[in-house]
């Protein structure tokens, strides 16, 4: 076939292979718009999303912030600036000294801008930026140059804080001893109240002869023999302390006409014990108020105590100088001085006709009815007693020397140790067991004070050792004198409830919330 000339051939192929490539260029450049669009919205949403997690994290971060926690991190602002401020305090102090004024006044005002910041800070709870802190710091540190350019060096810092250290120190210790003599002066003295109610019944026991002549009719009142009788002894000098034992005892008492009170005081307090007693119905209970400086019986001759207590020695124990404060305070207490602090190891002689009596310290208020302790089976024991062990500084080895052989040889150093202030005595086994020359035996050993300390408990931990029968707690909770976390339920259901410690509640000391535990129906003689 022949083949048409050059010019005459059609050109359609051409023509439309030219619109195909316009046509996928257009479309190119559509597709690249598009993707642009699409990723700058694509990236929009991540972007949002991600600010959005960053402001929660940024603001849970300022709710978490704890200023105490920054002041413990070694690269916290607050760390820095709390160091640069306690060196900069030093520098303040050694700067006065050298009579360098304007350096301590520089140091003083840049430590109280220091302050402002950390409180500011801690009010906000956020952090403390850059911006805040470097001026400070760099401040600081400039002053604590020039000051160490001053020649107040480290070694100088150094030796000047242990000297106010020390000087701190004993300014503390001879602030603690202070306040512990004048806590035991307040507790050993009588409230001007009290002592105007001692010198008015005084006076009426004198002016009024019906009273004495009452006082010698009640004394021969076979009443006070009567071993069918519940009998409670009381040996105090205090006439509002005993009143409140023996109206809790006779308001919390089944038959309070089966009840007998035996209370012996010294010569001072003798007629206004007597005064208050024949003045005021009890309920129809019997009352006896004998007087320690008629027992003719309890002689330095026969009490191995009596002599120790008129021993000069003891007396210059007890009311010595301040250069005998080195002495434990408690220690320093003249009631240890006070024979009726030792009448409780002479109860079978004071009361020769009786078989069994409750001992009642004059710091107590009664809850319950006592009666049933009559009825305790002792099991042979000469005292029932609570034991105060659930601690373990109540057992004997804290009362008694055990590196003594004496008290080593003879005792066990766990015992658990028991309390006075409400106690049974047995007093026919106390008689068939001889306690009492017991006790003299023990007073005679530690003439020289060596095998324990001064008071009551360790000659009783001694004595009794053995013949003591322990006794459910709930009859007696102790420590209201001085416990300030004593619980309210075990003082609730507690018989007898004990002031014992300095903190007693006729005195301004006494523990607030537990003064309704003697301000209640008991007292209302008073």
């Amino acid at each position: 076939m022949r083949r048409r000339p050059a010019e005459y051939r059609r050109q359609v192929r051409r023509r439309f292979s030219y619109w195909i490539w316009a046509l996928l260029g257009l479309f190119a450049v559509a597709g690249l718009v598009l993707f642009v669009v699409h990723h700058n919205q694509r990236e929009d949403l991540v972007e949002k999303p991600a600010l959005e997690r960053n402001a929660r994290i940024e603001q849970a971060a300022h709710k978490d912030w704890n200023f105490t926690e920054q002041i413990l991190s070694a690269t916290s602002f607050p760390r820095q600036l709390a160091e640069q401020m306690t060196l900069a305090k030093a520098y303040v102090i050694i700067a006065k000294e050298h009579n360098n004024l304007h350096l301590a006044w520089e140091l003083s005002s840049k430590i109280r801008t220091c302050q402002l910041l950390l409180s500011k800070a801690a009010m906000r709870g956020e952090p403390i930026t850059l911006e805040e802190a470097e001026p400070i710091i760099k401040s600081l540190s400039s002053l604590i140059f020039k000051a160490q350019d001053a020649h107040y060096d480290i070694a100088t810092t150094i030796m000047t804080m242990k000297s106010h250290i020390q000087a701190l120190e004993e300014r503390a210790n001879a602030a603690t001893v202070q306040s512990t003599v004048f806590g035991q002066l307040a507790s050993e003295a009588i409230p001007k109240s009290l002592h105007c109610v001692n010198v008015k019944l005084i006076a009426d026991w004198h002016k009024k002869q019906s009273l004495q002549e009452l006082a010698d009719d009640k004394r021969n009142s076979p009443r006070l023999t009567d071993n069918n009788l519940y009998h409670f002894c009381i040996f105090s000098d205090n006439v509002v302390a005993t009143s409140v034992v023996v109206n809790s005892t006779i308001s919390n008492a089944d038959h309070p006409k089966q009840l007998v009170f035996h209370i012996v005081t010294n010569g001072v307090n003798y007629g206004a014990m007597q005064a208050w007693f024949l003045s005021n119905d009890f309920k129809g209970s019997a009352i006896d108020v004998q007087n320690v400086e008629d027992f003719s019986w309890l002689n330095a001759s026969y009490a191995p105590i009596v002599k120790q207590l008129l021993d000069a020695n003891s007396w210059a124990y007890y009311f010595g100088g301040a250069e005998r404060l080195n002495i434990e305070l408690k220690l320093r207490n003249p009631k240890y001085l006070s024979l009726l602090n030792h009448l409780r190891f002479y109860i079978p002689e004071i009361y020769p006709q009786l078989e069994k009596v409750v001992f009642l310290d004059d710091d107590v208020v009664v809850q319950k009815d006592l009666t049933p302790l009559f009825s305790l089976d002792l099991h042979g024991n000469v005292n029932g007693a609570v034991e105060t062990c659930l601690e373990a500084f109540h057992r004997y080895y804290k009362y008694l020397n055990f590196s003594n052989s004496i008290i080593s040889s003879n005792f066990d150093p766990q015992t658990c140790g028991w309390a006075f202030g409400m106690n049974v005595f047995d007093l026919i086994a106390w008689r068939k067991a001889n306690v009492t020359a017991r006790y003299h035996h023990w007073q005679e050993q530690n003439t020289d004070g060596t095998l324990w300390k001064l008071g009551t408990l360790p000659a009783g931990l001694l004595t009794f050792y053995g013949l003591t029968e322990p006794l459910d707690r709930r009859w007696h909770v102790l420590g209201l004198g001085y416990d300030l976390n004593i619980d309210n339920r075990l003082i609730e259901s507690a018989a007898v409830i004990h002031f014992n410690g300095n903190m007693k509640p006729w005195l301004k000391l006494a523990i607030g919330r537990l003064m309704s535990c003697r301000s209640n129906p008991q007292t209302r003689n008073l």
